[in-house]
């Protein structure tokens, strides 16, 4: 059984350099950890992708290798540039004065990622108060091996919810929380995220792609519960008064 075009699973992997075996990103904390790459705000967890679709995109070669493959599958998936992080051009490789770093030429070294002329690059060459930005992507012209576990296929509404909102929220798998029936689905936020900057992107996003991929559904409520924390405080304890003795 393959995937069709749209269709959302579940995939650990683990991509490295095919000619270095630079491991630079997994989905797997253990592997994280292993190859030293790991990120403490990081949150890993199975990669959901959309077959042949922009929401949950993987690279070109790999999204074309997956979509042959089925629940429980296990292989390696060779991604050559033209369908990975693109091939190499000379022409994004630029030369500039050291000084136009500003403040930042005295701390930055080479394989330093920067920004300059809001653009991001990788420094080069530093010397005779010039720096050289490589403006191509750090992996163009790499081969790329991904070690890919096909884990799951997300085929009920239940199922395409709970991936869309776990990939989308910032917070424990636990914290999660969400009520479908029938062409309606109510979504608590957690209380962590209220005041979150990005909050409505979030839903925006969310909202978006439980209409995509469960289009069955009419209706997205997102619950938020608002407590009065001064009336949750300790209110002073009274102390109860002695009953009076009457006199002999």
């Amino acid at each position: 059984m393959t995937f069709d075009k749209g269709s959302l699973i579940l995939v650990d992997y683990t991509a490295k350099v095919k000619d270095s075996e630079e491991v630079f990103d997994t989905t797997l904390e253990e592997d994280a950890k292993k190859y030293s790459i790991h990120e403490q705000n990081v949150k890993y967890q199975p990669k959901l992708v959309s077959i042949g679709e922009v929401s949950y995109p993987v690279l070109k070669g790999l999204d074309e290798a997956l979509a042959k493959t089925a629940v429980g599958d296990k292989l390696t998936v060779e991604v050559t540039p033209d369908k990975g992080f693109g091939e190499r051009d000379t022409g994004k490789v630029r030369m500039i004065p050291i000084r136009k770093l500003g403040e930042d030429a005295e701390k930055v070294s080479v394989g330093d990622t920067i920004e300059v002329d809001n653009k991001r690059g990788i420094i080069r060459f530093i010397g005779s108060g010039r720096v050289q930005i490589d403006y191509n992507h750090r992996y163009a012209g790499k081969t790329i091996l991904f070690d890919v576990n096909i884990l799951k296929s997300l085929d009920s509404p239940n199922n395409k919810v709970d991936g869309i909102l776990k990939n989308r929220l910032p917070v424990e798998d636990s914290k999660i929380s969400f009520d479908l029936k029938d062409k309606e689905v109510s979504i608590t936020i957690p209380e962590e995220i209220l005041r979150a900057d990005g909050l409505q992107i979030m839903k925006h996003f969310i909202q978006l792609d439980i209409f995509k991929f469960v289009p069955t559904l009419e209706k997205v409520n997102f619950v938020e519960t608002h407590v009065n924390k001064q009336t949750q405080e300790k209110k002073p304890e009274t102390k109860e008064k002695a009953p009076e003795q009457k006199a002999a």
